[in-house]
């Protein structure tokens, strides 16, 4: 973990995941055993109060490489007044990326916290000690999940649906950060939570963020 320029006095769990590898119950369940408070979507809501955007947009752009939404939405959909629109320029990705951004610096000042994907790892980095997870599990174990969550009703459905996904991921986390999605060397820990299972993987971030942090 490279300490340098870091403000030890506070601390940030974040999680990276694979779609269908139950990073985001992982992810609770470890803000539950270390007694902190978790984020994910609520990061989408927090962001757009403040900007005064929709939440809807900020769905959609959600963990998507950047792109112009002049084609999709009109420029005062939703806006009340915010800093991320400028006469008539398009809502970006760009925008909602910083707004996302500033919310999560926003949640660390509160203090130690549990963020959930969207390149928390990398925007915090300098801000407070962050301690970087990702999740990730077989093929097999995220289709049966995809499919027991209701997302698809067959197996090849789900595959697509997961290939697709995880591509989107990789694009934004690849485009934003000086890092690549998934690769072990980008995180301080990677773990198979196919192989324990979500009580069990959360157990061991838990004890692994407490052994770094304390």
């Amino acid at each position: 973990m490279n300490n340098e320029n870091i403000t030890t006095e506070k601390w940030v769990v974040t999680i990276g995941r694979q779609f269908g590898s139950g990073g985001r119950e992982i992810g609770r369940l470890v803000a539950d055993k270390l007694g902190i408070e978790y984020y994910d979507k609520e990061l989408l809501i927090e962001a757009a109060r403040q900007s005064g955007v929709s939440e809807h947009i900020f769905e959609a752009a959600d963990e998507r490489s950047p792109r112009f939404f002049a084609n999709i939405w009109s420029f005062n959909l939703g806006l009340n007044s915010g800093s991320y629109f400028m006469g008539d320029t398009p809502l970006s990705d760009d925008h909602i990326y910083r707004a996302q951004s500033e919310v999560m610096t926003t949640l660390a000042d509160r203090g130690p916290c549990v963020i959930v994907g969207r390149t928390a790892d990398y925007v915090l980095r300098k801000h407070c000690r962050v301690v970087s997870v990702f999740v990730h599990a077989s093929t097999e174990a995220c289709v049966a999940r995809v499919m027991a969550r209701g997302d698809c009703n067959s197996a090849d459905s789900a595959r697509s649906l997961i290939e697709k996904k995880n591509r989107l991921r990789a694009e934004y986390y690849n485009f934003y950060t000086d890092k690549r999605w998934g690769e072990a060397a980008s995180y301080d820990l990677t773990i198979d939570s196919s192989v324990l299972g979500p009580e069990g993987t959360a157990s061991l971030i838990a004890q692994f963020v407490q052994s770094v942090t304390h």
